[in-house]
């Protein structure tokens, strides 16, 4: 078993394999990681994003990666009723609300095509994993509080779905509702979601906190989703399905 934590798109990155030939497969993983940093952060002057938010480059002349990530962001924009958007105030793009789930979705699926089974994939909280960690029980991963990230709150097997939690404990107000710009989110903290993968756990995580409490019902209502939303008060609200992966 290998387990490596980096610092990559401005926040740790952990990658453990249990299988064999776990350092070769590390080192193309964190370069994948650090080829999506490269493309789609807003912070860098030279990267992909940047030359198109400057209108240096062209929709046509975008890279397939760059057009996948775009596409996405649509899909999730028109599927959430306009509560994920990544066009800016000022017009430009900002894709990071969407590339960290799909980047580590991305590195998951590099794993498995050297065969490796057993892993796991996590990136500032959000996480894949696939088979069983060395101990060959299950994976297991705490929900922090976001009252006090030193405490868990709830303990989870996802037995190979993703998780993604969006919140405003860790980075404070970054995340906006599109429909009321200049009304930050007052009345949640934390919303952690299950789905399929950890893209569309993520991808519907942003989405569904921009919309505050009602969020948790959006994820009721959303096939393959599952929920647990603390408020600002540290009441917790969870879907239906969400107990079937809470394990002690």
């Amino acid at each position: 078993m290998t387990q490596e934590t980096k610092i990559i798109m401005g926040m740790p990155i952990t990658v453990e394999i249990v299988d064999s030939m776990a350092g070769r497969i590390m080192d193309e993983v964190f370069a994948y990681f650090r080829g999506v940093d490269q493309r789609f952060s807003t912070y860098k002057p030279e990267s992909e994003i940047t030359a198109f938010n400057q209108g240096l480059i062209t929709t046509v002349q975008l890279s397939a990666e760059m057009q996948e990530v775009l596409t996405l962001a649509e899909q999730t924009k028109h599927e959430t009723n306009g509560y994920f958007d990544i066009r800016r105030a000022d017009g430009t793009l900002d894709p990071s609300g969407i590339v960290k789930g799909w980047a580590i979705r991305n590195a998951a699926r590099l794993i498995e095509e050297h065969g490796v089974e057993n892993y796991f994939v996590e990136a500032g909280g959000d996480i894949q994993s696939g088979g069983r960690p060395a101990d060959d029980q299950e994976w297991k991963f705490g929900i922090r509080n976001p009252f006090d990230e030193s405490q868990i709150i709830k303990a989870l097997a996802p037995r190979g779905k993703g998780i993604a939690t969006s919140g405003t404990s860790a980075r404070g107000q970054h995340i906006y509702n599109p429909h009321h710009m200049n009304n930050p989110i007052e009345d949640i903290v934390s919303l952690t979601v299950i789905g399929a993968n950890v893209l569309e756990a993520d991808r519907f995580a942003t989405a569904a906190f921009a919309m505050g409490r009602a969020g948790i019902h959006f994820i009721e209502k959303t096939p393959g989703l599952e929920g647990y939303l603390v408020d600002t008060q540290g009441m917790a609200t969870l879907t239906r399905g969400f107990g079937a992966y809470v394990t002690p």
